[in-house]
């Protein structure tokens, strides 16, 4: 299957994909977080909840959190679920850096610790984790396909995949309102508070790029994943995935 989105760049096309991810990343940490709650109005939180609570009913006891950014869903899964161990990855060190200073502050360090490495070469062994979680990260991948196989192989047999990732409302209301806002309104926003000029460009364009729904779902039986499912929320600007290894 082609991916449209392994081939939409934060900055040009003469790089890999990776290492342009990590530079933009880099570049806005400061301003993430604050971004994320703005241009979703706080709906972040909601959807994050959702996935916590999904999650929950599986019991895990060890979490990997790939792409984990600043720890928002490293840190909401610690406060909600009895976890032994959650660990996250992140190509960027400065979102990582970010995420250590809050997950002291929540005094979570004995729970929740951060490694940086490439999401699509993991460094841990096979079969080391219950459930491996992805937020707002799958669309970033150089190699979708790649990235799917290394979160399978470090599953455990029978433990649970949760990706959350934006996505593109279909209804004929919405998708106007939708487009202009994600389209000229996040990029404006972007720009004056992250001072990076394509970082919040990148996001929409990513966004339409990225497989949706059942196309996102065969990427993840091809993988090997069963019991692939896709849940839709808030007029389908935002989708959980859940499979079972």
């Amino acid at each position: 299957m082609e991916v449209k989105a392994e081939k939409i760049n934060p900055y040009d096309n003469n790089r890999a994909k990776t290492e342009q991810v990590k530079e933009m990343f880099d570049s806005i940490a400061p301003a993430y977080d604050f971004m994320n709650r703005a241009m979703t109005f706080g709906i972040d939180k909601l959807w994050r909840a959702k996935a916590v609570r999904m999650i929950k009913a599986h019991t895990p006891n060890t979490i990997l959190d790939v792409a984990t950014g600043t720890g928002d869903l490293a840190i909401k899964l610690a406060r909600s679920l009895s976890i032994n161990k959650i660990t996250g990855i992140d190509l960027s060190e400065g979102m990582i850096e970010i995420g250590r200073r809050k997950v002291t502050e929540a005094n979570l360090d004995n729970v929740i610790s951060f490694t940086t490495g490439d999401c699509l070469n993991l460094p841990f062994d096979d079969n080391s984790f219950d459930c491996v979680t992805v937020a707002y990260g799958v669309r970033n991948f150089e190699h979708l396909d790649k990235g799917y196989q290394q979160m399978h192989r470090v599953l455990n047999n029978g433990g649970m995949l949760c990706v959350i990732e934006l996505s593109t409302p279909t209804s004929k209301i919405i998708k106007p309102l939708y487009n202009f806002y994600t389209h000229h309104i996040i990029p404006f926003v972007g720009r004056l508070i992250s001072k990076d000029v394509r970082a919040y460009s990148y996001l929409p364009e990513s966004i339409a790029a990225v497989p949706q729904g059942n196309d996102m779902l065969q990427l993840m039986k091809n993988a090997g994943f069963k019991d692939c499912k896709f849940h839709s929320m808030t007029f389908g600007t935002c989708t959980i995935y859940t499979a079972i290894k």
